[in-house]
């Protein structure tokens, strides 16, 4: 068995333009104080990263891992959430997610996905630069608008979007598959990769490839009422990259799943901070270790009610507590006593 790393946290909530969080150099000597021991760092802020420049310039890639390692931090993993929504987006939601692009591209949907490509091409080399392995993003949404099936779906409507989504990302997963990095599509209502079955349904139409892998997050989970430990055993085989995050679902006669167009506070399922909601992690834990899952146990805070810096500040030691140091010898070879094949026969009765 494997002990996973951690704890880590996604800088992409915590980034800003007030220190410490206005660069990262700042900001990662600020987590390393709380206990982080790894970031994961949102490609698309520059105050974050140079993704460009990464991608392009060994000798960057290496001087900002240093940089890193000086304040006592790891890289986990990139993250390009924002760049990969616009890989496919449908024309129902051109306008709002244009704030993702740089404006140059904004109004021209067919410019703004090649220009969310490159994104991805960048992170591939990147990530291979800086000497990652897995790589988190959003799958983007051809057939989201058609989720609830009212009208109804007409034949083969599915099949066709997945075949396209699969269309646009098959020379992404190619070339981060040249760059020996895994590509985690996070399972996230809004994507078309928003539960296991439809994770299935694309992995399928990528021919199956090697890179096409899982973000867990179990927080997204509970608002779907999705069973999110028997996902681990169903899926632990896809999954490279946990996102660490709490949520809670309080159904009433008001309002339910679909959240009544209602602010957070206000939703049945709410994002919390950690141990203030209703997943239960000691059980993720025991199954991600079950599995042999090494990689990093990622904090991303969101919570309707707490602060981030305190959300930030006791996600470290709650993460801490969770990981489990795998034994490497059962409990009871005390007890234990050599054995031959002749003496496993007498004891079976069959010598």
């Amino acid at each position: 068995m494997k002990t996973l790393k951690g704890p880590a946290i996604f800088l992409a909530q915590f980034m800003g333009d007030e220190a410490p969080f206005n660069d990262i150099d700042s900001i990662s000597k600020w987590v390393a104080g709380l206990g982080f021991k790894g970031v994961q760092i949102p490609s698309w802020d520059a105050r974050a990263i140079d993704l460009a420049k990464c991608a392009e310039s060994k000798d960057y890639a290496d001087e900002y891992k240093g940089k890193l390692k000086n304040n006592g931090i790891e890289i986990t993993e990139l993250s390009t959430h924002l760049q990969g929504q616009l890989v496919a987006v449908h024309p129902a939601y051109d306008t709002m997610f244009d704030a993702f692009a740089p404006t140059e591209v904004q109004g021209n949907p067919k410019a703004r996905t090649e220009w969310a490509i490159d994104q991805m091409m960048l992170a591939a080399k990147a990530s291979q630069n800086l000497g990652l392995t897995a790589h988190a993003s959003f799958s983007g949404a051809l057939l989201w608008h058609t989720m609830y099936p009212w009208p109804q779906r007409p034949a083969g409507l599915v099949e066709t979007g997945f075949k396209e989504l699969a269309n646009r990302w098959l020379p992404i997963l190619n070339a981060f598959d040249e760059a020996g990095v895994d590509v985690c599509y996070e399972i996230h209502p809004g994507e078309d990769l928003h539960d296991g079955i439809t994770f299935e349904m694309f992995h399928e139409a990528t021919g199956k490839h090697p890179r096409c892998n899982m973000l867990y997050d179990p927080s997204h989970y509970v608002l779907q009422q999705l069973d999110y430990l028997d996902h681990i055993d169903i899926y632990h085989e896809f999954i490279k990259i946990f996102h660490v995050k709490d949520a809670e679902f309080r159904p009433n006669g008001r309002v339910g799943v679909y959240g009544g167009y209602q602010g957070w506070n206000d939703r049945a399922g709410r994002f919390r901070s950690l141990g203030d909601g209703q997943v239960d992690f000691k059980q993720i834990f025991s199954k991600l270790a079950k599995y042999d899952y090494d990689g990093w146990a990622v904090l991303e805070w969101e919570c309707c009610l707490k602060h981030p810096e305190q959300g930030a500040a006791e996600g470290a030691p709650f993460i801490a507590d969770h990981i489990i140091r795998v034994t490497e010898k059962a409990f009871d070879d005390f007890a234990g006593a050599g054995a031959d094949e002749e003496s496993n026969k007498r004891i079976l009765g069959i010598s």
